[in-house]
């Protein structure tokens, strides 16, 4: 096998490496609100999954750029709240475009032209064509430090107040999500997607 240490490697290599490598994940494509409330800010990650479920908590990590703090990271700070949105394809052409980088006063939202629906328990408003969404508020901040004791990502846990489910890809009676209905956009590396496929059920032991 080739073999690299990471005392050796650039920061992008080892983003290269990090997204090639632990792939499909999930896509969190996230509104936020700023602190006058006056902008809605909207923009997808992939460093995201589930933590716990006792209270359902979740985790989105934001990587700075150039130790800048990104706008999502900035809102969720001063705000405490946000909505998270699972992509399909009805959706992923929306969210590529709010991946653009502007100014903390600009929309994606607006500019566009993404209809919004009011959330239940948050400000900040929903994302109304997603298939999945969920409000959240954050519940504890991990500023994670590089070895020269430089922040270098924004890692937030975050506790889910509501969950929205579109009716096609819910089954009520059961309460499960169905999948194959469902159709999530999973994040690969560079510019790659992919769907889900080929599914199958493995028994765990007892």
């Amino acid at each position: 096998m080739l073999h690299y240490s990471a005392k050796y490697l650039s920061s992008k290599q080892a983003y290269k490496f990090l997204s090639g490598s632990i792939i499909p994940r999930p896509i969190a494509w996230v509104t936020t609100l700023n602190k006058n409330k006056q902008v809605v800010n909207a923009a997808p990650f992939s460093f995201f999954n589930a933590a716990a479920a006792d209270i359902p908590l979740v985790t989105l990590s934001i990587l700075r750029r150039n130790g800048e703090i990104k706008d999502t990271a900035r809102n969720i700070l001063d705000t405490k709240e946000l909505v998270i949105h699972l992509i399909n394809d009805q959706v992923v052409e929306s969210m590529n475009k709010t991946a653009a980088s502007l100014d903390p006063d600009q929309s994606e939202i607006s500019l566009n032209q993404i209809r919004t629906t009011a959330s239940n328990s948050v400000d900040v408003p929903g994302i109304k064509a997603a298939p999945i969404r969920m409000e959240g508020r954050l519940h504890q901040y991990v500023p994670v430090k590089n070895h020269e004791n430089q922040v270098i990502t924004d890692l937030f846990i975050v506790e889910i107040t509501d969950f929205h489910f579109d009716e096609a890809v819910f089954d009520k009676e059961n309460e499960y999500i169905l999948p194959e209905v469902f159709k999530p956009i999973a994040r690969l590396a560079g510019n790659t997607y992919a769907h889900i496929d080929d599914l199958f059920d493995l028994k765990r032991p007892e």
